[in-house]
């Protein structure tokens, strides 16, 4: 049955009594934590002393709200501030709430017949306590999540504008990266209802590392894989993508090449943006496309890094080879791929012309008997003749004296 209020008298001598054993009752709760949390006992002594002033100022703060209950909300929040800020970090909430429930518990045996009221006092202060802690916590939570969110956005746009310094391994090890593999760069458009969660949790299912970033209309993810064991399946890039494209909003979906780490990333995003911006012109494109699928497109818009990529990547390599194959392939495309047409101009059979076109495609991986990759190889011929040494300005000769 509910009691009265506690005579002032009596109250009065509570607390007093409640005032002498303070220390006695910090010192108890201390070894009953040691003997009852395992995890209490193996931490480091400095960390042990702080979470026994939490303890004290516990039970400190208890003498003062049952001096004047209307204290509660801020005295309960004071207990945590006797906490040194590390020890939010390696104390869980469960664990708090473990103190908090041992610290009860040796209060209530101490104090038990002393007063009416002080067994129920104690339940409703640690009431008070217990959602103190959470608030805590959930505050805590809240900044940290806050303040990854700004360093993700700072090591995204980092790697877009090709920006890095020193400091972004230091950023993207804060942000919890555990990828040490290949890296590619995703860019789509932001969905109208985006939920970046959504998007972290499919990541996870597919065991891979990613960065968000929301520019607008633009959505960025960096996509991460870490060096998998022989053993185990590696999904390419471009599956990834497939698996990750429910996620991005209508419209073209462009994959960057792959990179060797993270710290590269900026070669991978600025090929993927650059085929982002021109992904309309290819009418047919897939959802998602790889931007070396883009190269003519890219090319066209002035993209330096397509235009080497294209020359690197198909004349070069078809030149030092062999000038018959670069012959044979400008022929077949100017001659509408047409084998019979190639072979009249070359004067060699047809079969000669099928065997020299196979030869380019195991040179340089592209076959030209398809339309999109036939568009792919004439640009790079194009370019790779216009950057020939016979077109180039040639140096001054040397002056005679």
């Amino acid at each position: 049955m509910p009691t009265g209020p506690t005579p002032p008298h009596e109250k009065a001598e509570t607390l007093a009594w409640l005032r002498r054993i303070s220390g006695d009752l910090a010192t108890a709760t201390t070894g009953r934590l040691e003997e009852s949390l395992p995890w209490y006992a193996e931490m480091p002594p400095g960390r042990r002393s702080a979470v026994g002033l939490v303890a004290q100022a516990g039970i400190s703060a208890f003498i003062q709200w049952y001096d004047d209950p209307g204290a509660q909300p801020w005295i309960a929040a004071d207990i945590f501030a006797a906490a040194p800020r590390e020890l939010l970090r390696s104390v869980s909430l469960t664990q708090t709430l473990q103190l908090i429930r041992v610290t009860v518990e040796v209060t209530e045996e101490r104090v038990a017949g002393r007063a009416e009221d002080l067994r129920e006092s104690m339940l409703l202060y640690s009431r008070e306590v217990a959602f103190a802690a959470a608030d805590v916590y959930a505050r805590a939570a809240e900044a940290r999540g806050l303040w990854d969110a700004r360093l993700e956005a700072l090591v995204v746009d980092s790697i877009l504008t090709g920006e890095a310094d020193e400091e972004l391994p230091s950023r993207i090890a804060a942000l919890g990266w555990h990828g040490h593999g290949e890296v590619s760069v995703l860019v789509g458009t932001t969905p109208p209802q985006f939920d970046v969660d959504q998007l972290r949790r499919l990541a996870r299912k597919l065991g891979i590392d990613v960065l968000i970033g929301v520019q607008g209309l633009r959505l960025v993810v960096v996509i991460g894989r870490a060096d998998a064991d022989e053993d185990a399946e590696t999904l390419a890039f471009v599956e990834i993508a497939r698996r990750l494209e429910p996620g991005f909003g209508p419209g073209h979906l462009v994959l960057g090449p792959a990179v060797p780490a993270l710290v590269d990333a900026s070669q991978s995003a600025r090929a993927a943006l650059a085929g982002f911006a021109v992904a309309k012109a290819w009418r047919h494109a897939p959802r998602p496309v790889e931007a070396d699928d883009l190269l003519p497109e890219r090319a066209l818009a002035g993209d330096p890094l397509a235009k080497a990529t294209l020359v690197e990547r198909i004349y070069r390599p078809l030149l030092a080879h062999s000038t018959d194959l670069v012959a044979t392939l400008w022929s077949y495309l100017d001659n509408g791929r047409s084998l019979e047409a190639t072979a009249r101009e070359l004067f060699v059979h047809p079969n000669t012309v099928r065997y020299r076109l196979k030869r380019v495609s195991d040179v340089i991986g592209w076959d030209a008997t398809g339309p999109r990759e036939a568009l792919i190889l004439q640009t790079a011929l194009v370019l790779g003749s216009i950057g020939t040494d016979v077109t180039r300005r040639r140096p001054a000769p040397p002056r005679r004296g």
